[in-house]
């Protein structure tokens, strides 16, 4: 029996505001995330609450980000705050259709005043599979990059099943391009965008992306199809640019 194509989408949405902090596009990026249209949604920089927002704009959702995008289409959804300040915290989100049976927030903070952490949701798939899903938001410095990863790889080895589907996306800051080694010898995972020249997409900034920073990894999935949504109106809702992947279980 054929499953019908999975199709994700992994953005770093700025906390809600336009690149520079100028205007605060939160209601935008809802329109253009309902547009899209994916099934799983991976999200990071999500306010969870900032007081501070609430009373200077009067527009500001009344709950959390998460919360206020997946309202009446993304039926479930889990959140991890990774920096906590007096005013608020943010961290990363996922967003899906399907039922989350099982959510984790991860704490992988290397530096102290860099917070990360690697949100893991147990989703069910249409087809009853379990898939594993984790958002990641990773070090600029590239020694706790590398150590962030590592405690990735350890921690999925000890929690999912070597043969389970899994999806790992998010902002990987990976300058040089070297994590898409290191995820798939520990883990197998291929990078969407990496099947034909060996390299990720460029996704920073959105208006004319010229880094690589942006990821999705997979495994136990063929990829169908991979999109970078940059320029107009991406560019105009955060400085990283969305990426998409239409993906299918194997032997489906």
């Amino acid at each position: 029996m054929t499953q019908p194509a999975l199709h994700i989408t992994t953005f770093n949405i700025h906390k809600g505001f336009s690149q520079f902090n100028r205007r605060m596009m939160v209601h935008e990026l809802r329109e253009r995330l309902r547009h899209l249209n994916p099934d799983i949604v991976f999200l990071q920089e999500v306010q969870g609450l900032h007081l501070g927002h609430a009373e200077k704009h009067g527009n500001w959702p009344a709950g959390s980000q998460h919360e206020f995008l997946a309202e009446d289409v993304w039926q479930a959804s889990a959140y991890g705050h990774n920096m906590v300040y007096d005013h608020g915290h943010h961290g990363n989100a996922i967003l899906s259709r399907f039922p989350i049976l099982h959510s984790h927030n991860q704490d992988v903070t290397h530096l102290h005043f860099e917070k990360r952490g690697l949100l893991h949701s147990q989703i069910e798939l249409p087809d009853g599979s379990t898939a594993h899903c984790v958002c990641v938001h990773l070090s600029l410095f590239g020694y706790s990059r590398r150590r962030q990863m590592a405690a990735l790889a350890g921690y999925l080895e000890r929690v999912a099943p070597h043969d389970a589907p899994l999806i790992i996306a998010g902002d990987f800051n990976d300058w040089n391009n070297r994590a898409g080694s290191q995820l798939a010898q520990c883990l197998g995972l291929t990078e969407v965008f990496s099947r034909h020249d060996g390299a990720p997409c460029r996704s920073f900034p959105a208006a004319m992306p010229m880094f690589r920073l942006d990821r999705i990894y997979v495994r136990g999935f063929k990829v169908q199809r991979a999109e970078v949504h940059h320029g107009h109106p991406w560019s105009a809702i955060s400085d990283h640019a969305a990426l998409s992947a239409h993906l299918a279980r194997y032997g489906s």
